[in-house]
Parts: C-alpha cells; sequence; structure tokens
C-alpha cells in the first residue's frame, strides 16, 4: 500500500460481518468513497455513512477474514472506479472491473466511478420508438421501447439464455450495437456456461460480461448493475452506440440491498423490505434511458416472489418496465420456440399511436383468436373437433397456423436443430400473420409454417 502514501489514513474500531466502522483523525471521507485495507488494499469498503466528525460506517464488498481492529485503511480519494473502452469487449468482468476470464488484465484504459447521474431530462430522447428484435413474437405482439426496460419472466429450462443470446446475436448484426450482460447474484455454473456459448455462437467479440456472482458479499452484488451501467454509458456516450443491456436477475439487486439494510440495522419496511427499495431502484434504473448519441435498451429476467405479483420487489420493479415478456413451460413442451406466452406478454408501445393503426389492429386479432382457441380446447379434448360449430373450426385453424408462424429459428441454436437461422423483419411478419387471419393458408399443412421466417417460405415447402 506504499502508493497510497498522502493520502488520508485511519483505523479499524469495529467489524461486524459486512459492516466495517473506521475512526479517520484528521476529518471523514465522503459518502461512497472507496477505502482499502490489508497488506495488498484487497479488502474494499464502500463509505455508506458518517457516524461523527472522525468516524465513518461501511459495506464491504470483499470478503472480510483476517480484518480486525487497529487495522490501518486508507481512503483512495474517489469511488469505486471501473475501466471504460472498445477493450472491454469480449471479456469478462467483476464489480472492481477486475478481468476473471483468466486473460490479460487491463491497465492503460481510462476508469471510471460507478455512480453517475443519470442523463439529464433535457438529453434524453422522449419521443417513443421501437427496439427492433427480428424475433416475429415479440415484435408483433410486445414490441420493445428503444431506451425502455422489458421485464422477462421464465423459469429454469423454458428458453431464457437462448432467448436473451439471440436478442445479443441480432443487436449486434443489424444495430451495429454492443451487448452488455450484468449477472447479478449468478450461479459461478451460469456464469461460465454463458460466457462459453457466446463464444461458440461467436457472439463474444461484441459483449461484454459483469458479474457479482451469488457467493459474493451483499455489497458487491448491489453494486455490480451501478459497475455494468458506467460500462454500457461508455459505449452510448463516447462510442455513439446503442447498447441492449440484460440484467438476470433484478430481483437480486433489490435482495443484496434488503441484505446491506439489515446489516446496517436499519428498520425494515413492508415484509421486510429495505425502506430505501424505491430509491435504490430508480437509482439504477432511470441510468438506462435513449439520448441524441445513442439508447440503452435493457431486457431484465425478473423473479416475482411467491407467484405475489402485490410483492413490493415486484410492484417497484413494474413501475418501471415498458415491455413484460412471459415464458411459458406449456409452449416449450410443446415445441413452440421461442416459448414466449403470446397471451400474458404486454407492452406500453402497442398502441395505435406508437406502432401505427395497422400493427395495432392485426396484434388484437391475434390475441382474439388465440384466446379463442385457448376457451375451445377444453371442448375439444372432451368432445372433439369436429363437435365444434364451422366458425369455431375456422377459429382454431387460424389459431394452430398463427402458434406455428410464430415460432422461429434461431441463429443461436442453429448447431442443435438444423434450422438457419432467420432474423425477420417487422413487416413481414405483420404481412404473414394477417394473410393466415385471412385465411390464405387455411388448406396448407400447418407443419409447413412452422420454424419458417417470412411466410412466403411455406410455399416453398412441398
Amino acid at each position: 500500500m506504499s502508493e497510497s502514501i498522502g493520502r488520508r489514513r485511519g483505523s479499524v474500531t469495529r467489524v461486524r460481518g459486512s459492516v466495517v466502522d473506521v475512526r479517520f483523525p484528521d476529518g471523514v471521507p465522503e459518502l461512497r468513497h472507496a477505502l482499502r485495507a490489508g497488506e495488498q488494499g484487497e479488502i474494499v469498503v464502500e463509505v455508506v455513512s458518517q457516524l461523527d466528525a472522525n468516524t465513518v460506517r461501511g459495506i464491504a464488498l470483499t470478503h472480510t477474514a483476517g480484518l480486525a481492529r487497529g487495522t490501518d485503511v486508507i481512503d483512495t480519494g474517489a469511488p469505486i472506479e471501473v475501466p471504460v473502452g472498445r477493450e472491454l469487449l469480449g471479456r469478462m468482468f467483476n464489480v472492481f472491473g477486475d478481468a476473471i476470464d483468466g486473460g490479460a488484465p487491463l491497465t492503460d484504459v481510462p476508469r471510471r466511478s460507478i455512480h453517475q447521474p443519470p442523463a439529464p431530462l433535457t438529453r434524453q430522447v422522449t419521443r417513443p420508438e421501437i427496439f427492433r428484435t427480428g424475433i416475429k413474437l415479440i415484435d408483433v405482439l410486445a414490441p420493445l421501447e428503444r431506451g425502455g426496460k422489458a421485464g422477462l419472466f421464465g423459469g429454469a429450462g423454458v428458453g431464457k439464455t437462448v432467448v436473451i443470446m439471440e436478442l445479443i446475436h441480432n443487436t449486434v448484426s443489424r444495430h451495429e450495437g454492443v451487448s452488455l450482460f450484468c449477472g447479478i447474484g449468478e450461479r459461478c455454473r451460469e456464469a461460465e456456461e454463458l460466457y462459453r456459448e457466446l463464444d461458440a455462437a461467436g457472439e463474444l467479440a461484441n459483449t461484454v460480461l459483469v458479474f457479482g456472482q451469488m457467493n459474493d458479499p451483499p455489497g458487491a452484488r448491489f453494486r455490480v448493475g451501478h459497475a455494468a451501467l458506467t460500462m454500457a454509458e461508455y459505449f452510448r456516450d463516447d462510442q455513439r452506440q446503442d447498447v441492449l443491456l440484460l440484467i438476470d436477475n433484478i430481483f437480486r439487486f433489490i435482495q443484496a440491498g434488503s441484505e446491506v439494510s439489515g446489516l446496517l440495522g436499519r428498520l425494515p419496511s413492508r415484509l421486510g423490505y429495505q425502506p430505501t427499495l424505491g430509491t435504490e431502484l430508480a437509482e439504477l434504473e432511470e441510468r438506462i434511458s435513449s439520448t441524441p448519441s445513442g439508447a440503452i435498451t435493457s431486457v431484465q429476467a425478473v423473479y416475482v416472489p411467491a407467484d405475489d405479483f402485490t410483492d413490493p420487489a415486484a410492484v417497484h420493479t413494474f413501475g418501471h418496465l415498458s415491455a413484460t415478456i412471459v415464458l411459458s413451460r406449456r409452449r416449450a413442451s410443446e415445441g413452440l420456440y421461442p416459448a414466449v406466452d403470446p397471451l400474458k406478454s404486454r407492452s406500453k408501445m402497442l398502441s395505435p399511436t406508437v406502432v401505427g393503426r395497422r400493427h395495432y389492429r392485426i396484434a388484437q386479432e391475434i390475441r382474439k383468436t388465440l384466446a379463442q382457441y385457448e376457451e375451445l380446447k377444453d371442448i375439444i379434448a372432451m368432445l372433439g373437433l369436429e363437435e365444434l360449430s364451422r366458425e369455431d373450426r375456422q377459429a382454431v385453424n387460424r389459431a394452430r397456423r398463427l402458434e406455428r408462424f410464430l415460432t422461429q429459428p434461431f441463429f443461436v441454436t442453429e448447431a442443435f436443430t438444423s434450422f438457419a437461422g432467420k432474423f425477420v423483419e417487422l413487416e413481414d411478419a405483420l404481412d404473414g400473420c394477417e394473410r393466415i387471419l385471412d385465411d390464405e393458408f387455411a388448406d396448407r399443412p400447418e407443419s409447413d409454417l412452422y420454424m419458417i421466417g417470412a411466410i412466403d417460405e411455406a410455399k416453398q415447402r412441398e
């Protein structure tokens, strides 16, 4: 720690788990400053409160093993900083911006504080704009907002990672953008698997991965989202690129904040959550926005505790989302991929004033047809399709063809499915849905519409 001579020095007076109290004889550091202790400065503590004129309380972002009363502490004079620059592409980092992929550390790159204010309202683009994903079902029924936030709901094994990887592929190939994956409370296995899958699919070169893993202290999991956003803001503001920010899982960010709050001894709020839940989530979410130089569009995996949508964590998260994408295990079991539930998925962008009257009309007609089919499934199971009226049989015919047309081969699964990946333009997707609703393909086998891109490909299958 010799390089830190001349900076404000103090000593540890109390250690309670991840909570560390430090006394500075010459005045206290500012809030959010990073303090370092240990022989190599390996223990990092972030100042969260000033107890008196000489004492601060901080949360450790590393494990505190070996920290004792009287241990020397140095104020770095700045908040935690992470590297920014194009050198980050293809690499994996932790909350401090240290490479954790086994590659060479980044040394000669600029660093920025993880605590940045959101773009001022005068610089934010407020005109609603659609972010085209090239995935038919999402673009038609739950379009994403450019510079907005979408929630991705799905359990294990329903294709959540595959959808995320396809979004990364399409962002890089069509939007000339950058993808940034932020894992909050991820298992080490999940992080390693995602890294290998992106590498195998050729998507790693335009992706940055940042992880605060499950075995990290709550302070690190609480701050890794801010670190990822600082990197994303560099690509948006300095490189003038669109950024796709994928966060898995936003609930674990709230959970880490709750742990930090409990460690600090704050009185809990409703259902044991921290009293500062709304403020902490807003600090993170408000940095995700669109400016004249580029946009940060976010897709966030959302865990709903005990499927209770009135839970404070879910309520506060929903307030920030502009689209909700629900993955269905039943659709996955039927082989309808992507397994997005068309009736439960929603978007604020799906209004005539934003997407246009034709798009809105087609989307509503699709929902109506699929909902009618859902209601008739029990009757079909008991009595058979022949017992339905002619109108109901036509509705079922359309719904089944729509379900199959809304499947799509992904680029990232070509090696497993033998289907060539397709990026489908919105106009082609709408045209196909409209022609199915007009019964143009009523006499064609359902299988002709399965796993195709544009509708005309169905006529090429003989």
